[in-house]
């Protein structure tokens, strides 16, 4: 997501030195020093430095808390009565040495990917609400759905077991797989060591019945033997999943130290559109708080005009009174298609790995990336001069389901060549 802004973010304690912006910013993205949603009393409100390390402890992990909206957002109706602290936030901000920028032009790299949950990225964000709402609802286990290599399916897994609560995934696969074990790679790799119920369906079942059909036959099973499902929707983006990125866009303000007085001269890009959640969350945040920027969003499956109408029943269900186009900008950057990578987009996030340490997923971070510095070498005047924030959501586990597409991308190796000259004694070498 990309937004500019005039805006300036101060000095910020070590580790992370990030500049004074005195220009136009631009962030990009898909996506308290600890937690600064919930009290004013967080470590980044406070010049204390007792209060700061007790702050970044991890006390209150997995503690459900009373939860108070920032103040822009306390209109929306339904407010969340509480939250779970499942993530590790606030994730960090720093730069990203990419190669080949237009003239002047930085870019910063928001690292949503580091929220924790197993690499969840910006899953865990939504989870947080969603599972405190099941918990209070005295929910003995959780129902969702998404692709096979789903990260918000392995991230419910997770937060799910942390919770002592069991996991029902119903994950769409190939009719030609649907009836075979559905292995061990990525995401299913981790689920299936948290124990999750896994169920099969076919591509085309799957867009024939329908995401919450499919849900609502397992609630029922469920309901007979005598379990107390709790159902999360794909991606967990429904009203209540939103405000996990409406926080988010609380805690960017914070890092960023933005005045709500600021004049923000052009949107956001965002790169991340499949389940909508997040993208309803960041543009109304930014729409609402300091920002107030529109966002632009690559959608990686479907089509732009089911996004507008699916952000738009999102913030509709928080009752903001906002269109969805007057706050966000919907491209269409599926490619190929959902999940479905060209070589030269799969070469593109290897090669951002080798240069910078950022590992890029090739379902959501990777195209917007791409997009994003496409556009930058087609375009440099555009960007000249620009600070870019991108917002990286996470997915790393996604690239395991393409290692025989990266596999030709990736030969740096080969075996040792030990002169015979050096000394050899056998055992001299200890492997314990």
């Amino acid at each position: 997501m990309l937004w500019s802004a005039t805006a300036r973010l101060s000095a910020y304690p070590s580790p992370l030195h990030l500049p004074v912006f005195n220009q136009s910013l631009t962030v990009f993205g898909k996506s308290k020093p600890s937690r600064v949603r919930c009290s004013h009393s967080r470590a980044m409100e406070t010049n204390d430095d007792t209060s700061k390390a007790k702050g970044l402890s991890f006390d209150d992990f997995l503690s459900k808390k009373p939860y108070s909206p920032p103040t822009w957002a306390s209109h929306l109706k339904p407010i969340p009565s509480h939250v779970l602290s499942l993530a590790h936030l606030p994730t960090p901000i720093h730069k990203w040495n990419l190669p080949n920028l237009p003239q002047n032009t930085e870019v910063w790299l928001k690292r949503d990917d580091l929220s924790g949950m197993q690499l969840s990225g910006n899953k865990v964000r939504k989870l947080e609400f969603l599972l405190a709402e099941a918990v209070a609802q005295g929910a003995d286990c959780i129902i969702t759905i998404g692709g096979i290599q789903s990260n918000h399916c392995r991230a419910t897994a997770v937060a799910a077991k942390y919770l002592n609560l069991d996991s029902y995934l119903i994950l769409r696969t190939s009719k030609l797989l649907v009836d075979k074990d559905p292995g061990l790679t990525g995401n299913l790799l981790v689920e299936r060591f948290m124990g999750a119920h896994i169920q099969l369906i076919s591509k085309e079942e799957y867009a024939k019945i329908g995401s919450v059909a499919l849900t609502n036959v397992l609630k029922e099973q469920l309901l007979k033997e005598g379990r107390r499902p709790y159902v999360i929707p794909v991606g967990g983006s429904n009203s209540l999943g939103t405000w996990g990125y409406i926080e988010a866009m609380r805690e960017i303000e914070e890092q960023l130290q933005i005045r709500s007085n600021r004049e923000f001269k052009s949107g956001v890009h965002f790169g991340e559109a499949w389940s909508g959640g997040t993208i309803a969350g960041l543009s109304l945040g930014s729409w609402l708080g300091a920002l107030k920027a529109k966002v632009h969003a690559f959608c990686v499956c479907d089509d732009p005009d089911y996004f507008y109408d699916f952000v738009q029943d999102l913030i509709d269900g928080l009752q903001a009174g906002v269109n969805a186009r007057d706050i966000v900008s919907i491209i269409n950057a599926k490619g190929l298609g959902y999940a479905i990578n060209t070589s030269e987009e799969l070469k593109f996030v290897k090669e951002v790995a080798a240069a910078t340490g950022v590992i890029l997923d090739p379902v959501y971070s990777g195209k917007a990336a791409y997009g994003m510095m496409k556009d930058m070498a087609e375009n440099p005047k555009k960007w000249e001069g620009r600070k870019v924030l991108f917002v990286h959501t996470g997915g790393l586990l996604g690239l395991f389901d393409k290692v025989d597409q990266m596999a030709p991308l990736v030969g740096n190796w080969q075996r040792m060549d030990v002169n015979e000259s050096i000394p050899r004694k056998e055992g001299i070498g200890k492997m314990f």
